[in-house]
């Protein structure tokens, strides 16, 4: 029997030791690549923009303060309050509906954290899709998923867009991208550079459009306008050598915004009088922290961007999902429902999987309270 156990930790621990170097494997492709090195015509589109300075992209607006080492105490606050920042039981998850979508109204599935479905008058745009267990170089490190993808990405409806706002692992997932490569074949639309990390990834290079901030293209019959917001980017220690940004869909009479990841800043006001009003406005409000308050709204600034644009229906995402920040799992949409309420802007809370048609909007029914 002893020599049997001794066996079986034996298989168990070389099977472990195969299963992370196959994880491991992954990681430089998973780092992308330098944009600067992918060739002519993208590295002369980069030295073009307003906002490539001394080779990196920079914030025209304001250089946000990014903390590049941990804030004093920051390991005993990761060791205390744990529970608070994960659900206390299952996330409730729907499934999606399918069906063709409207063709003029505009309809929206939250799939968690910020990856989302927009339907707008017939057409469908699939912002940051992220299906992957952990946001990560390795799926053997980093923040868990607190709930499962409501639908397999093979099961997705045909989408006419994929619009990414940045590179970092919550945003873009390699994983999901070579699976919506294979399965879908909308167009990835993104600001400059990313589009070096798709190729190498698999994506043709017929289906990448790379944009610069107000720069548009047009697409199955939308106008998706590339916007700003004040973040910052990279996928390992080089930082902004890829554009971030916001998205405008426009049809040819509804409107939706999409935050991706900012902090709050005074361009919200020229975006909403530039491109809204909107029906919908996708808007961050969880990973916020004092320690970088420039670059993650918090869930009150959510609302004042969501005014600043001229939303009509505010959607939070950047929440629920993982777990990103100290603080408490429920506590963004806490806060933002009670702002909401102070200042009589109308939001919807929907389950990962729920659908929500702007014209027929459910009342928040506060799903997450008893998750704590």
């Amino acid at each position: 029997m002893a020599g049997l156990r001794t066996a079986r930790r034996i298989l168990l621990g070389g099977a472990a030791v195969t299963a992370a170097g196959l994880a491991l494997r992954d990681v430089p492709a998973e780092l992308g690549v330098r944009p600067l090195t992918s060739g002519p015509d993208r590295t002369a589109r980069m030295w073009r923009s307003p906002q490539f300075r001394d080779g990196r992209f920079v914030n025209t607006m304001a250089e946000p303060t990014v903390v590049n080492t941990p804030p004093p105490g920051l390991v005993r606050e990761l060791a205390r309050n744990r529970e608070q920042r994960r659900p206390a039981g299952p996330i409730p998850v729907r499934v999606p509906p399918t069906g063709e979508p409207s063709p003029t109204g505009v309809r929206a599935i939250w799939y968690g954290h910020a990856s989302t479905l927009v339907e707008i008058e017939g057409r469908r745009v699939l912002f940051d899709p992220v299906w992957s267990r952990r946001p990560s170089p390795s799926q053997l490190v980093g923040p868990k998923r607190h709930h499962p993808p409501p639908v397999p990405l093979a099961e997705l409806p045909r989408v006419d867009a994929i619009a990414i706002s940045h590179d970092h692992y919550d945003h873009l997932d390699r994983a999901t991208v070579r699976s919506l490569t294979a399965t879908q074949k909308a167009p990835f639309l993104v600001p400059l550079g990313i589009g070096a990390h798709l190729e190498r990834w698999g994506v043709p290079a017929y289906r990448i459009i790379e944009l610069d901030w107000e720069e548009e293209a047009e697409v199955a019959g939308l106008r998706l306008v590339a916007t700003a917001a004040r973040h910052f980017s990279g996928r390992s220690l080089t930082r902004n050598d890829t554009l971030w940004g916001s998205w405008v869909v426009a049809g040819p009479t509804r409107r939706v915004f999409y935050a991706g990841d900012s902090g709050y800043f005074e361009g919200y006001r020229g975006i909403g009088a530039a491109h809204g009003p909107f029906d919908l406005t996708l808007m961050p409000i969880g990973a916020y922290s004092p320690a970088w308050p420039d670059i993650h709204m918090d869930p009150e600034e959510a609302v004042n961007a969501h005014l600043d644009l001229g939303g009509r229906l505010l959607l939070p995402v950047h929440w629920a999902t993982f777990t990103l920040a100290l603080h408490p799992w429920a506590e963004p949409v806490d806060r933002l429902w009670r702002e909401a309420k102070a200042r009589d802007v109308p939001i919807v809370v929907p389950r990962p999987g729920e659908a929500v048609d702007t014209d027929a909007t459910p009342a928040v029914d506060g799903w997450w309270e008893t998750l704590g």
